[in-house]
């Protein structure tokens, strides 16, 4: 007869406890439902990913204050009936510890129409997803400061997600700046 370590129990009993544990990343809306809630009149959606050179980049980075991860950014033009009504433009940022998909529409001479998030990684924050907050962008266009607590309202316990999405959004408006106008 073998005799095993009760210490080895516990491990064994506990394993699936851990394995099953709840995961905090929720996809609220996939890219297509985003394009159709923030153009509502869009019959079509162009898909035209911006890449940027090394000059639009380091412009890009002076404007919005921030560093470009990737020189390629996923964009859309918003038709509506042949003519164009405005861009969707798809980003990532970092919340705490995880990334916040998020989307930004942008109207044709570059102000914000509107800004939803897609998926959100982290335990904590997703106060970000009320309109209310949102809507503090509605209508910034390249050059606004959306600086965190002075002209973008914080979220406490979602600091860290509130000045990430408002430093993505900034960037976004200087790559419509940079690229899209």
């Amino acid at each position: 007869m073998s005799m095993r370590p009760d210490w080895l129990i516990v491990p064994a009993v506990c394993a699936p406890l851990f394995a099953a544990a709840p995961a905090f990343a929720v996809q609220y809306m996939t890219t297509e439902a985003a394009q159709k809630l923030m153009f509502p009149e869009a019959t079509a959606f162009a898909a035209q990913p911006v890449k940027l050179d090394e000059a639009q980049k380091r412009m890009v980075e002076k404007a919005a204050r921030v560093r470009m991860r990737y020189p390629e950014q996923p964009v859309w033009q918003a038709m509506a009936g042949g003519k164009p009504v405005g861009w969707f433009v798809l980003d990532e940022v970092y919340g705490k510890h995880e990334f916040i998909t998020y989307a930004v529409a942008l109207d044709m001479s570059g102000a914000v129409r509107g800004v939803e998030i897609l998926d959100y990684r982290e335990t904590h924050g997703r106060e970000v997803r009320n309109p209310k907050w949102r809507a503090q962008f509605n209508g910034k266009t390249h050059g606004a400061p959306l600086r965190l607590d002075e002209d973008i309202q914080n979220i406490s316990g979602a600091t860290l997600s509130c000045k990430h999405i408002s430093e993505g959004v900034r960037r976004v408006l200087a790559i419509h700046e940079a690229a899209l106008k």
